[in-house]
């Protein structure tokens, strides 16, 4: 009996010690900070982001995704976001070997590209653009939202001054560079991109107009630009000066060394000179 009594107490102390040891970890965990890093600007559509992704595979590859992708976003609207999530990539695999489309994933997942979606969000808003317009041209300084102005706008481009291009600007492959510069400010994937996409590729191959397409999105989302991949780091140091007595250190370091050499004594022996 007193045998089982010891082992019901050792069970006892066991359970209480886990108990313990569980509550401590629980608060400890309490006691971590979590925080969420948001952009200043609003969240971005995948589509957009995965064809900068292709466009720095190579400019070939880009015009080719935006040909396959030209309504996708019409899918947005009744597909879950995961099914359009999968749809994008789907879409992208027809360019890209798997290595590429799990470096895609990686870059949706850290949202790599959604700064540079964002700059030209604000070249767009710089323009600025026509009231109620989802797409919208620039062609030498004159902005239109309608197709069947821009043959009008064409006739004396070539008089106004030539727009600047920027380095990452998206240009329709073509052998002229001296052609009237039209410049598309849409959002790729929605019917509005598609009709003026139709429109001004077929110019552009033609020879007619040096086509460049700039994203913008007409109505943003309210939701938050969440970031991931960043590390931050918060040291504290005390930069109080405390008051030291250089005497009272002395007097402990040598009453630590003198313990030190009493130690190297052991039944008799002196290790100190042995190891000498």
């Amino acid at each position: 009996m007193a045998r089982a009594a010891d082992v019901v107490r050792l069970l006892l102390g066991s359970t209480v010690l886990c108990c313990s040891l569980l509550g401590a970890r629980t608060a400890s965990a309490s006691k971590a900070v979590t925080a969420h890093l948001a952009a200043k600007w609003p969240a971005t559509p995948l589509l957009l982001e995965a064809s900068e992704f292709m466009a720095e595979e190579s400019n070939e590859k880009f015009w080719q995704f935006l040909e396959t992708v030209q309504e996708l976003a019409i899918y947005k609207q009744t597909e879950s976001p995961y099914s359009y999530y999968n749809l994008i990539l789907k879409k992208a695999g027809q360019f890209l070997d798997n290595l590429h489309i799990n470096l895609l994933k990686f870059a949706f997942s850290i949202r790599a590209y959604s700064p540079t979606i964002q700059m030209f969000q604000q070249i767009a808003a710089d323009e600025p653009p026509p009231d109620g317009c989802d797409a919208f041209v620039v062609i030498h300084k004159k902005h239109t939202c309608k197709i069947n102005e821009l043959k009008k706008l064409l006739k004396k481009a070539t008089s106004r001054p030539r727009p600047y291009l920027f380095k990452g600007d998206h240009t329709f492959p073509t052998n002229k560079e001296s052609l009237p510069v039209t410049i598309l400010y849409a959002e790729i994937g929605t019917r509005a991109f598609g009709k003026f996409h139709t429109v001004l590729s077929k110019k552009a191959r033609n020879g007619e107009i040096l086509y460049v397409l700039r994203h913008y999105i007409q109505k943003p989302v309210s939701q938050k630009m969440y970031l991931s991949g960043y590390g931050v780091e918060l040291a504290i140091k005390s930069t109080e000066y405390k008051a030291l007595d250089d005497t009272q250190v002395k007097t402990v370091t040598n009453a630590t060394i003198k313990d030190e050499i009493e130690i190297n004594e052991v039944q008799g022996f002196l290790f100190q000179k042995l190891k000498s």
